[in-house]
């Protein structure tokens, strides 16, 4: 982007107030970046971040117009969102809608089309599941009602974004089902979600987590016509070092990259090729589209290791073409307003820019 671009946006937001066109047959327009096109079968080589304005219920916000501008001008093309479904739920009818919520992610999925970037919608906290505090108090995966709410909440988002191409918008259904839920729940959840959104949306694209917080490829799932995500912060001790909400503690192994585990086991490159890569390439070659839908280092590893341990995921999706969203895009896991200690911050933009690991990203 341009600085006379960029000034142009800025007057065009102060002028209007971001008052953006409603949906409809405007999407046939070309947008400002060409976006390939995305299939269950063959998902595109994304690169982009997660954006979080509306991952707490207690923290959301608007989507921000300059995130996106400034992804693009960065050379990156995908946004996913983590939503809380408890932002645009009535408290009292959860089959009831908030539309002045719903249409603040009507208006993310605009400016990434307006933008040139693909906008993956996720229920991080889906009715009926999360892996966040607090859990739910009933389950998706047994409860009858509940799915029957959650299929209801997609339908809905279908509703909405109902011809809009898939190279522009998909469903990611539901964040990271842990190791505790049965591969036939699994099937059967998404399969009448998958149903619920196909009756307003028939060929929405559909991207599904694997099991055991998308670490395990999605076998259970194979004939239902949808792509799989998985997950990547392998080695926890690394990616999550001194992270509270993952209990860390003193036994911890040192946070380094290749890290040596207290057994004395080395976790390397070449153990995350065997061990996550491989596994989730042979999937793939069941006709059903890959993509890594969050990877990342928290900001107490220290700055060399976790640029070192990024730089070789990031090889490693580029030798298997899949496409990567980075945990975050502003935030302790970000490029952005990170909190490292150990990092020395470009001004760009109104932000602390880390471009160390810009460039690694950029050269993945």
């Amino acid at each position: 982007m341009t600085t006379t671009r960029r000034t142009l946006l800025r007057l065009a937001v102060s002028t209007a107030g971001l008052s953006l066109p409603a949906f409809g047959p405007h999407w046939a327009a070309a947008a400002p970046n060409a976006l390939p096109d995305a299939t269950p079968s063959h998902l595109p080589r994304w690169r982009g971040f997660n954006l979080l304005n509306k991952f707490m219920v207690d923290q959301q916000k608007p989507f921000e117009e300059r995130d996106f501008a400034d992804i693009v001008e960065l050379g990156f093309d995908f946004v996913r969102l983590p939503l809380d479904y408890r932002c645009w739920t009535d408290r009292a009818n959860p089959k009831v809608l908030k539309e002045p919520v719903l249409k603040e992610i009507d208006q993310a999925v605009e400016l990434g089309r307006k933008h040139g970037v693909h906008v993956q919608l996720n229920f991080h906290r889906a009715p009926g599941f999360t892996v966040a505090k607090p859990p739910e108090p009933r389950s998706l995966w047994t409860d009858q009602e509940i799915q029957a709410i959650c299929a209801h909440h997609w339908a809905a988002f279908a509703a909405r974004y109902q011809g809009m191409p898939n190279s522009h918008v998909s469903f990611n259904l539901v964040n990271e089902p842990d190791d505790q839920v049965k591969a036939e729940e699994y099937r059967a959840v998404v399969e009448r979600v998958a149903g619920a959104i196909r009756q307003k949306d028939p060929k929405r694209l559909i991207v599904c987590d694997g099991r055991a917080w998308a670490t395990r490829p999605p076998t259970e799932l194979i004939g239902l016509d949808v792509a799989a995500s998985l997950h990547n912060y392998n080695p926890m001790p690394l990616t999550h070092y001194k992270a509270s909400w993952v209990n860390w503690d003193e036994s911890w192994p040192e946070a380094i990259w290749p890290l040596r585990q207290n057994d004395g086991k080395v976790i390397g490159r070449g153990t995350i090729r065997r061990e996550l890569i491989k596994p989730w390439k042979d999937f793939e070659s069941k006709r059903v589209g890959v993509m890594v839908g969050e990877f990342g280092v928290h900001n107490q590893t220290p700055h060399r290791f976790a640029l070192s341990w990024m730089h070789d995921m990031v090889e490693e999706y580029k030798l298997v073409g899949w496409g990567w969203a980075l945990w975050n895009f502003t935030g302790s896991f970000g490029i952005c307003d990170s909190g490292r200690y150990d990092v020395a911050y470009e001004t760009w933009h109104g932000r602390k820019l880390d471009r160390g690991m810009l460039e690694v990203l950029q050269a993945g």
